[in-house]
């Protein structure tokens, strides 16, 4: 009754807009009430993308599940997130502006995550012995619910470097020089463990037990090995005490191998070309002073440690394939002079302002939408590991 009596003296272009604000109330009051369905993420969908030395893309889809029976374009909902492993941020993002047609919608964007981190989060990996929990906060605000829901997401990462290293199988040692009988020596048991790590290096304190076979003693000069991921040089260096080993007899011998963990980003680079794959290899050599006062230097190929590395750190997606949705439906109506990387939004969805991203080093832009009603969001922020965004939305 009262909306007939204001049709009757508001002018005809005002009653378009007292209709649309009608509507936007009672679609908001039913949200509020519990009458509209809330509209939830059902499943993500997560891949690396390009690699460079300086930066990882991540490319993401947020399968989004509207259950009203129209599309819900009320007030202005936009998710933040947060992605910490070991509580180091890798990113931080927002996507806003949502607007969401009845059924499903499948939403692509892209973000960056700066290289740097890498070593960062690295050492916290180590520290925690080799184990990484990945966590995800993401926020939902919405001005039509004056409320945010806040949903955490954990998983975790492990990795066992370093543990195939123990070793009880004895292996021989060959001079491989005129005049001289092998094997020079035996190595009967092997072990290792991290050291205290820092910032800068990773130190693997090694212990090699080892035999001598022969009548006379020998000096174990030095130990020396070099250390590389995916052929990726991170470490390198000798020891500085030597060991006399007597007749017939065994010795423990300590040496400290080190990671540089400033070669751990170009290391990460590696890894991600390599499907997350790492082969990691210590090759060591050994100096030993002869009876006859000659010093050779014996490569210890049987101590060569090689270790097969691997992560699935997308494991857990619950939408595997709606990437493919956003693959198969190219963006359109792209601005000009555009620098970032863009992903579709799928089904419908518009973006219908600019859409922003929380970082100390990037920008983020959005093109406008086509008339088809497909547009794009790019997110780049300041690093994303595992952007497992297990968000549920609260809103309009």
């Amino acid at each position: 009754m009262v909306a007939e009596k204001l049709k009757s003296v508001l002018p005809v272009g005002k009653r378009g807009f007292l209709a649309l604000f009608l509507i936007a109330v009672l679609v908001g009051s039913g949200v509020l009430t519990g009458v509209l369905g809330a509209p939830r993420v059902s499943g993500v969908d997560n891949e690396f993308g390009d690699v460079t030395s300086e930066q990882t893309e991540v490319r993401t889809a947020l399968v989004v599940d509207n259950p009203n029976p129209f599309s819900v374009r009320v007030g202005n909902t936009s998710v933040d997130y947060t992605v910490e492993m070991n509580d180091v941020t890798m990113a931080s993002g927002q996507r806003s502006n949502l607007a969401l047609d009845s059924g499903k919608t499948t939403l692509g964007f892209s973000t960056r995550m700066q290289n740097q981190k890498i070593p960062e989060w690295w050492v916290t990996h180590i520290r925690n012995d080799e184990r990484t929990t990945l966590r995800i906060q993401s926020e939902v605000r919405s001005s039509a619910v004056s409320r945010s829901v806040r949903v955490p997401y954990e998983d975790d990462i492990e990795t066992d470097i370093i543990g195939q290293f123990n070793s009880t199988e004895t292996r021989p040692v060959n001079a491989s020089v005129p005049f001289v009988s092998d094997p020079v020596l035996y190595v009967n048991e092997t072990s290792a463990n991290w050291g205290s790590v820092t910032q800068e290096r990773t130190p693997i304190q090694l212990r090699m037990r080892a035999y001598n076979p022969k009548s006379i003693p020998y000096t174990i000069s030095e130990i020396g090995y070099e250390m590389t991921m995916n052929d990726v040089p991170v470490g390198n260096g000798t020891t500085t005490q030597p060991y006399t080993i007597p007749a017939k007899s065994e010795k423990t011998l300590g040496m400290q191998a080190n990671i540089r963990n400033q070669q751990l980003d170009d290391w990460w680079v590696s890894h991600l070309e390599n499907n997350q794959t790492t082969d990691l290899r210590i090759e060591f050599h050994a100096k030993i002073d002869l009876p006859t006062g000659d010093t050779v230097e014996v490569p210890l190929r049987s101590m060569t440690y090689e270790r097969q590395i691997e992560t699935d750190i997308f494991r857990n997606d619950s939408a595997e394939g709606a990437l493919d949705d956003v693959k198969a439906n190219p963006a359109s109506g792209t601005t000009a002079g555009e620098t970032e990387t863009s992903e579709t939004t799928v089904g419908k969805t518009t973006t219908d302002e600019e859409t922003t991203a929380t970082s100390t080093t990037t920008t983020t832009t959005t093109p406008t939408t086509s008339d088809s009603g497909t547009g794009t969001t790019t997110t780049d922020d300041g690093g994303l590991l595992g952007t497992v965004l297990a968000v549920e939305i609260d809103q309009h």
